[in-house]
């Protein structure tokens, strides 16, 4: 069934992996302990995290003991950051095409597409990842 906004299986799982870091803050988590909790593929969640870490959303530790957390304050972090480091610049949705085939004065939603996308950045932008933090109990809050 198709949804009314679309994010894709590596934003998802950005979104949640950042989530998860934030819960525990100070905790180096595996990519394997992760992606049990996710019931993901090790190998995407992988790729996922090493592009937040190129963007500096993460740290990864090398080694035996080696794994991920979070590389900035989970109050400096927004979901517009974690978005735009897996997808790319946010760009507003005014058509459905990519190219209007429409002459632009008269749409069949209105201003719908426009508005929701709005929204949705407006959202995004303002929801920090400490926000999130109650997502995943903090068990072990203070590891």
């Amino acid at each position: 069934m198709p949804k009314l906004v679309h994010i894709s299986e590596a934003a998802a799982l950005a979104f949640h992996s950042m989530a998860l870091l934030a819960s525990r803050p100070k905790r180096v988590f595996s990519v394997r302990e992760i992606a049990a909790i996710m019931n993901g593929s090790e190998a995407h969640l992988s790729k996922v995290l090493q592009r937040l870490a190129r963007v500096g959303l993460v740290k990864s530790n090398r080694g035996p003991k080696g794994g991920f957390l979070l590389g900035k304050r989970e109050d400096r972090i927004t979901l517009l950051d974690i978005y735009e480091a897996i997808e790319g610049p946010l760009v507003s949705s005014k058509c459905l095409f990519d190219k209007p085939i429409c002459n632009g004065d008269q749409c069949i939603f209105g201003d719908l597409l426009k508005i929701t996308s709005a929204r949705y950045r407006a959202y995004l932008e303002g929801m920090k990842l400490s926000q999130l933090t109650d997502v995943y109990e903090r068990k072990d809050a203070h590891a």
